[in-house]
């Protein structure tokens, strides 16, 4: 690269690092203050979970029903994704021992 193809390069950069914290100060502007009641930990659902939680699921574990009964395809889709993860860090550990070896 030349002087000037650097030069560019630079200047690029500082602009996308500028926009991006701009961003991310303008998300953490919109947050709500700590401790409000019109939170959303405040809301309906976490009563629905508290109060209706064993009858409807039928389980006396009040964080496993959550997980299981409520939120089962998020938990679903987290343990894929860090399964897969998992499985491709394993498949890079064992294709670069065994290119040691030989």
């Amino acid at each position: 690269m030349n002087q000037r193809q650097r030069v560019i390069f630079t200047v690029l950069i500082v602009i996308l690092v500028l926009m991006v914290s701009y961003m991310l100060l303008l998300a953490v502007s919109e947050m709500p203050l700590y401790g409000q009641l019109g939170n959303p930990t405040h809301n309906e659902v976490y009563r629905r979970y508290v109060e209706k939680g064993v009858e409807e699921s039928g389980g006396l574990n009040l964080v496993t029903n959550i997980i299981l009964d409520y939120r089962a395809y998020d938990t679903l889709l987290e343990t894929t994704v860090l399964f897969t993860a998992v499985m491709a860090i394993m498949l890079v550990l064992g294709v670069s021992s065994s290119t040691r070896r030989d």
